[in-house]
């Protein structure tokens, strides 16, 4: 199990059963769960999901897929000192009307 500290000092799980969802649904994140890992720790900003989740974001200048995407990371903090990841995906942009929670 992956663990990171998100920028309010909660604890981020990236459980084995969410890294087989991602890689599944996912397949080109596959192999870079560090990413994942590094865009929660120090991401380029932070959205508000539509449940109460976190959209971490983070812009990576070579991808598997092309240059120049962001990972996407959706985790939900459950509490001061436990969070978890939902999924993580690559993308072009993101959706500019989401209220912005954190920039870097």
């Amino acid at each position: 199990m992956y663990r990171a500290r998100s920028i309010n000092g909660v604890i981020i799980r990236l459980p084995d059963e969410r890294i087989a969802h991602i890689t599944n649904n996912h397949p080109e994140v596959s192999g870079h769960l560090a990413w994942i890992k590094e865009t929660i720790e120090n991401p380029d900003l932070i959205l508000c999901g539509d449940y109460s989740e976190l959209i971490a974001l983070k812009l990576f200048n070579k991808t598997p897929i092309t240059d120049f995407k962001y990972l996407a990371v959706i985790y939900r903090e459950k509490s001061n000192h436990d969070g978890f990841v939902l999924t993580a995906y690559f993308c072009s942009n993101y959706n500019k009307r989401r209220k912005v929670l954190w920039k870097h």
